[in-house]
């Protein structure tokens, strides 16, 4: 591990016109890398996302979720439609390297700060663009939001059993993965800037993302179209894979069995019914028959009680943990996965520090861990100090 930890993005200077998730998630990547981002809001209310509380939870006026996406940000406020604050945001744009965008197809070409309109200003630009459901097509107007994307995407037939209606993932995991991708593309943008000189524009849409997420799936069944979603019963935990693969019932819990041999976890339980079954085939006509009969078993004991017999023999499995038993276990703690972030007193309404746990970046660099103290900014926060750095003594007076 190197001493002094250097940001691959340091330098690198991002403007967020994003709101919600995706977008501003995209953002706080580029910053956790090194990058300094500041996030543009609308003057009234600013990023939704501040009022879409996840949880229904808030701390000093923000929801906890826009504290937890924004973070590691400067913050300034422009009204995109007032000819003044437009030409305050060209400036910046100038000065920018990216800039990252997720409004709906069309937007951001009214207001002017399309890509093309952009790189007049600014050739060397990388412009970054997520959106529902890509710019053409029947879908493109339509609200691109998480759970519209997963339903059109047909993820949510692919959990819970045959006795179930769609279960969609209970994440907003189009989001979250939309904001990889945008952040993924930019990356690679920034470094083919650096060997041509070259801007660019990384596009991506919640849809695609779903769509990226069921590769395997989608190859297959556009390879061999009789390769349909068929759930099973209600231990299994994936519609295109045999018996074990699911999650069990203890007697204080669930256990999570992965691809296993069936006759080796038969012998390992003391069950001979299994331990006869010796052909892969029959652990697909009988999946729903093997999978009763594990539950059954494992319902006898505890999930540690399991785990001993299991993990000795090297069988893949895992308990199905909780929510707080996740957080309070040392797997957990070991991982170092969250850090304190700080808005300090001149900037809260209480006039009292706040300070939150979240989330770190998961990325480590030169074995360092990414972390950063500081909070997301109030609705703009930075506007003078923005101002003093960028604009012209024309432009603030």
């Amino acid at each position: 591990m190197s001493d002094e930890l250097i940001k691959p993005l340091e330098g690198i200077l991002v403007l967020d016109f994003s709101q919600f998730l995706a977008g501003p998630v995209a953002a706080m990547r580029l910053a956790d890398l090194g990058a300094r981002v500041i996030k543009i809001e609308r003057p009234q209310g600013g990023d939704i996302g501040r009022t879409l509380a996840f949880a229904g939870r808030s701390a000093d006026g923000d929801t906890i979720s826009f504290h937890a996406m924004n973070r590691n940000k400067d913050g300034i406020t422009a009204d995109l439609k007032n000819p003044d604050d437009l030409a305050h945001v060209r400036e910046l744009v100038r000065h920018a390297d990216v800039i990252i965008q997720n409004f709906r197809p069309g937007v951001m070409e009214r207001i002017g700060l399309d890509y093309d309109s952009v790189r007049a200003i600014n050739p060397r630009i990388v412009y970054g663009s997520a959106s529902g459901y890509g710019d053409e097509g029947p879908w493109k107007n339509r609200p691109g939001q998480d759970l519209l994307a997963q339903s059109i995407s047909g993820l949510p037939w692919l959990s819970g059993s045959h006795d179930d209606g769609p279960v969609p993932v209970g994440l907003s995991i189009a989001d979250h993965l939309t904001s990889c991708h945008i952040a993924q593309g930019v990356t690679a943008l920034l470094f083919r800037r650096e060997r041509t000189g070259l801007g660019g524009h990384a596009q991506t849409s919640l849809l695609e993302a779903m769509l990226d997420l069921q590769f395997e799936l989608l190859s297959t069944h556009l390879n061999d179209t009789t390769v349909t979603v068929e759930r099973h019963g209600p231990h299994s935990a994936h519609a295109f894979l045999s018996a074990p693969y699911g999650t069990y019932p203890t007697s204080d819990g669930y256990l999570a069995l992965a691809m296993n041999p069936i006759p080796k976890i038969g012998q390992l339980l003391g069950l001979r019914e299994l331990e006869e079954l010796t052909d892969p085939a029959v652990w697909w006509e009988d999946q729903e028959k093997i999978e009763d009969l594990l539950a059954g078993h494992f319902a006898m004991n505890t999930t540690a009680h399991w785990l001993d017999i299991l993990d000795a023999a090297d069988v893949w499995c895992a308990p199905v943990l909780k929510l707080e038993e996740l957080v309070e276990h040392e797997g957990f703690r070991a991982l170092k996965m969250t850090q304190s972030v700080l808005r300090d007193e001149q900037h809260t309404e209480s006039g009292i520090p706040l300070k939150l746990t979240t989330t770190r970046s998961p990325i480590r660099i030169d074995g360092h861990v990414l972390t950063s103290d500081r909070a997301a900014p109030k609705l703009g926060q930075h506007n003078e100090a923005v101002a003093e750095e960028f604009f012209s003594a024309v432009a603030r007076a």
